[in-house]
């Protein structure tokens, strides 16, 4: 890449989707050099919302006292490997404020000891379990805390499943974005109870791994995304984040319509601060900060972990040279100012200034003592872990979720659930143990016994791990065991039974397993290992097989799952370190499945949208378009007309549920098709514009060094002078310090507050009419009116709420009450930049049921509403 190029992204500012001028019935896709648009200028301030106005006077009244080197401490990182945690910034000592540690995973807490390792994202998101969602996030709050983790790498909810064979589809809660948006919003509710920052990510467009990196030798693919489909499915779950209050959100690799995601001036002052009202702070994710002025003219807030365009050379883009860039005039003061009062604001919004503990661990070795810089060729010594336990209880709530993630695909002639008395044979590696030993594989990068995680920087250790094979052994004294992949000799009587275990992993690009870059490239949609083979050969010799399925999301199941065999099949998803007694607990009858599919199982992968395979190529930037536009997973099939081998939301039980007494009832009135005018924003913290006297990042003469620490010193401050250098520097075309006008669909945290007005609240009764104690799913999907009543096509269903009911015994009933707000009815008017709905909900017909396959409920605003049969 030539030095021009490096220099031209370093400068691209944020680019406008196609489509913010198109009419609103257009939904076609632009060519990809179309796919360029106006920058947005200049960063919004934060502290005009009530809900942060107390954190932001107490920012203010440190940020105001802060000198300038304190200021660039707590924006930048202080390098790679130079600390404990996967990133720190500076610290700003005199006001109380430590290096803010940064850290992994979404999961639990990454390279570290006495942790929980949860089940991760997609098996969250299958059991369709509000408390379990909430709960989790408490907990990761709570082992972060009791680490010294201020901010906790997760939730995330971006990549969404466009791409069914993306490498971390797993981390996020399923391809659906109002899935994605609840399971987000209540694990950043969790964990921000307990003082953890959440970090919601990846901010936007990362769906799959490979190429998804920019480099001095290489440039990340572009997303080429219209802004309708922006805002109704991949900004769906970040406004809602940003509705829970989420602290601070990460930038992704890519591009967006050929602006880098850690420098597009529209997504993240255009979208994200003024439109969403973002109060928090904005990271990069790890070296993916291009440039230093044109991110910080941008809106980005924080660099992680500091580092230049190559790590471990001790330069970066800010540190010392953001230093440089407010003393010569190119970066504002205000533009400084408000970057660190949004950090310091979180860091007070979240309570840390009360005694938060400073991290106890260490994520570059499990010794007590070693290296405190580990990135410096020297380093003093010192003790870097001092072994906390923080798991509490907190196994309860990671079995809990593992099992009721469980879902049932196939349960032929009650195969299941089985008795412990059952003859038992057991085949698949999947069931047993790694063979090299528990946590042997960095970042769980290996497919080797139970798939308990993909692998990545969203894993964890596991503190231990019961397998299914040891679980199935101390229940059953009638279970023989072949943990091989490799169908071996054997001779089945009538009565036994075969548990086929097979998986599918994936993970994130810098680890390649098994041929895999991250994405599932060479494995396709299949099982590894040759699983779908085992489970053929099993079904050749016995009467009755079970298959059992670890996996990062859909599978191809054609070759066996018609087998006259092949009795029941049951997605255990990723169980993280519950992997063996929440399987037992279903397979033998102690709990009946209540989990059902977070994405849509095919036929073949041909019935997915050619648009979401996986893109490779050698040389120039990869242009990524999103031409299928709303239709993804679900929305696809359906649009499509076509019949998946198992819909969205799909799951059995062992009992059987009847819905009844449907009753539709009107709350707010949708009289407008656009929301109520926003409020005016209020005022933000002033700073005086004087330039800092540039003694301010002389180095302290007291200081001793670490080669390859960032610092936000400077050799001679002195001789910076502003007045030529702005003059000549080439900012961002489009750059301006005149604010521009409040978007009208902004107005709060999320945007415009009317947004979540709750429109219609659906009440269903629920029945346990089976012999089993079972729980039941009541999922909500809202079928919008025809194009000539909102102006555009609308996708035929779209899950918009959902409720699991408690534990009903057999005769048992509840009713549960759904929710429909006015933007689960809105489509995105490109034009008027605004949510538009059908006033008075004409049109509107909402479907209620245990998934996209079982229907049972239909009510028509303004019509019936009533129990019908079972509609696909």
């Amino acid at each position: 890449m030539s030095t021009t190029r490096l220099l031209h992204l370093a400068l691209l500012s944020g680019l406008l989707p196609w489509s913010w001028a198109s009419s609103p019935a257009e939904t076609l896709h632009p060519r990809d050099d179309e796919a360029f648009s106006p920058p947005y200028y200049p960063a919004p301030a934060g502290g005009w919302l009530s809900d942060w106005a107390d954190a932001y006077e107490k920012a203010y009244r440190v940020v105001s006292n802060m000198t300038l080197a304190e200021k660039v401490n707590l924006t930048t990182g202080t390098g790679m490997f130079m600390g404990p945690c996967a990133g720190q910034t500076g610290s700003a000592l005199r006001f109380g404020i430590p290096n803010l540690c940064l850290h992994d995973s979404p999961l639990g807490i990454r390279n570290s000891d006495h942790n929980t390792a949860f089940p991760p994202g997609v098996t969250v998101g299958a059991t369709f379990d509000k408390d379990l969602m909430y709960q989790r996030g408490v907990e990761l709050g709570e082992e972060a805390r009791g680490k010294g983790v201020n901010v906790l790498l997760g939730p995330v909810v971006g990549p969404t499943f466009r791409k069914p064979r993306g490498g971390r589809n797993w981390e996020g809660f399923g391809a659906d974005p109002s899935l994605q948006a609840i399971g987000g919003s209540l694990t950043i509710k969790g964990m921000q109870s307990t003082g953890a920052i959440a970090c919601l990510k990846h901010f936007i467009g990362n769906e799959q791994e490979m190429h998804r990196e920019s480099s001095v030798i290489t440039q990340g693919y572009s997303s080429n995304i219209d802004d309708r489909t922006l805002h109704e499915i991949y900004l769906w779950p970040f406004a809602e984040g940003v509705r829970a209050g989420t602290g601070s959100v990460m930038m992704a690799y890519n591009d967006v319509n050929r602006s880098t995601c850690s420098q597009n001036s529209l997504l993240i002052n255009g979208i994200l601060k003024d439109e969403l009202g973002f109060q928090g702070f904005v990271v990069t994710d790890w070296l993916a900060q291009l440039g230093g002025v044109s991110s910080a003219l941008a809106g980005l807030d924080m660099s992680m972990p500091g580092d230049g365009a190559i790590p471990l050379l001790g330069d970066s883009y800010w540190g010392s040279e953001l230093s440089r860039s407010v003393l010569n005039g190119t970066v504002p003061m205000e533009r400084l100012n408000d970057m660190v009062t949004r950090i310091v604001a979180t860091w007070y919004q979240m309570g840390q200034d009360q005694d938060y503990p400073l991290p106890n661990f260490s994520s570059n070795t499990l010794d007590e003592t070693g290296p405190l810089y580990p990135g410096a060729l020297i380093s003093p010594t010192g003790v870097v872990n001092q072994y906390v336990n923080v798991q509490g209880d907190h196994n309860i709530t990671a079995h809990a979720i593992a099992r009721d993630a469980i879902t049932l695909l196939k349960n032929n002639n009650h195969t299941l659930p089985l008795s412990t008395s059952d003859s038992l044979h057991i085949f698949g590696t999947d069931a047993g143990p790694n063979s090299n030993g528990l946590n042997s594989c960095t970042d769980q990068g290996c497919d080797n016994g139970v798939l308990t995680m993909g692998w990545g920087s969203g894993t964890s250790r596991l503190p231990y791990l019961v397998t299914p094979q040891e679980a199935i052994a101390n229940l059953s004294s009638n279970a023989q065991f072949y943990i091989t992949d490799t169908f071996p000799s054997v001779t089945p009587n009538s009565s036994d039974i075969a548990l086929v275990f097979i998986n599918a992993d994936s993970g994130e690009n810098y680890i390649t397993v098994e041929s895999n870059p991250g994405d599932r490239t060479t494995a396709d949609l299949y099982a590894w290992h040759n699983g779908d083979d085992l489970v053929t050969a099993a079904a050749a010799k016995y009467s009755r097989v079970v298959v059992i399925i670890h996996t990062v999301g859909p599978l191809i199941l054609e070759s066996w799952i018609d087998l006259p065999s092949v009795q029941a099949v049951l997605i255990a998803h990723l169980p993280g370190q519950e992997a063996g007694y929440s399987l037992t607990d279903v397979l033998f009858g102690t709990y009946s499945p209540s989990g059902h599919l977070p994405y849509t199982i095919p036929y073949q992968e041909s019935d997915y949208p050619s648009s979401v395979g996986l893109l490779d190529q050698v040389f120039g930037q990869i242009q990524d378009p999103f031409t299928e536009t709303l239709y993804i997973d679900y929305r696809h099939f359906l649009n499509a007309n076509i019949t998946p081998r198992y819909p969205f939301g799909h799951g059995l039980s062992y009992t059987t549920f009847t819905y009844s007494a449907p009753v539709l009832t009107t709350i707010t009135p949708l009289d407008t098709a656009y929301p109520p005018a926003r409020a005016t924003k209020g005022s933000t913290p002033s700073y005086p514009t004087t330039l800092p006297n540039p003694s301010e990042v002389a180095w302290p003469s007291t200081l001793t060094r670490i080669w390859r620490y960032l610092y936000p010193y400077l050799d001679d401050p002195s001789s910076i002078t502003s007045n030529s250098t702005t003059a000549s520097y080439p900012y961002p075309s489009g750059y301006s310090t005149t604010p521009k006008p409040a978007p009208r669909a902004g107005g709060a945290q999320g945007g415009n507050p009317a947004l979540w007005d709750i429109a219609f609240s659906v009440q269903v009764t629920i029945t346990n009419t089976g012999n089993y104690s079972g729980r039941a799913v009541a999922q909500l999907y809202v079928e919008l009116p025809s194009s000539d009543v909102l102006g555009v096509d609308t996708p035929a269903k779209q899950l918009r709420q959902f409720e699991k009911t408690g534990t009903l015994t057999p005769g048992e009933s509840q009713t549960v009450e759904l929710n429909v707000t006015r933007k689960d009815l809105s489509i995105w008017d490109v034009v008027v930049q605004d949510w538009k709905v059908p006033v008075d909900g004409d049109g509107v017909t909402f479907w209620v049921g245990e998934g996209l396959g079982d229907l049972r409920v239909e009510c028509a605003v303004g019509g019936t509403c009533a129990v019908v049969d079972s509609v696909s």
